[in-house]
């Protein structure tokens, strides 16, 4: 049985992986029990699985978990702290980004990298991001509302 070491929101962990083909999101949810990371198409297209991955957001359902050994992995448990919702968190709330909730984990953790790395990133890259997941409740101008509202947040 192969073994996967990596870190998962700052913990480092061991998971003895099954055989054959098992993607990252599999681990997170049913071996570590992080349900926040939601698998919606399993093809990669809705987004709704996306975490952090050493700095980038990836489809946890299309990353496959051996290719995660030693990785450094965030997921929407980790952003907030102490009862406290991360700035981006508090921003989809405030804007009212929010209805089923299902796509939003996947949302927060794209905007969660690329605001970590490009605080400034202009209205067209916020969009272009946004377009790389699957909202069927809110329409996309809450969540682009939210996400120059979280660009705001995250500069302080």
């Amino acid at each position: 049985m192969p073994v996967l070491n990596f870190t998962v929101n700052g913990v480092p962990r061991t998971v003895h992986l099954e055989e054959g083909r098992v993607m990252l999101s599999s681990v997170l949810r049913d071996s570590l029990g992080l349900t926040g990371t939601k698998v919606g198409c399993g093809t990669g297209q809705c987004g709704s699985c996306t975490v952090v991955l050493n700095g980038r957001a990836v489809t946890s359902c299309t990353t496959p978990a051996e290719k995660c050994e030693g990785a450094d992995v965030l997921t929407i448990e980790a952003l907030a702290e102490g009862g406290v919702l991360h700035p981006i968190q508090q921003a989809f709330v405030d804007a009212g980004a929010i209805q089923c909730g299902f796509c939003t984990p996947g949302l927060i953790m794209r905007l969660y990298a690329l605001l970590t790395v490009n605080p400034d990133a202009t209205d067209d890259i916020l969009a272009e991001e946004i377009n790389k997941h699957l909202c069927r409740c809110t329409g996309y101008e809450a969540i682009l509302a939210a996400a120059r509202l979280a660009r705001e947040r995250m500069k302080k």
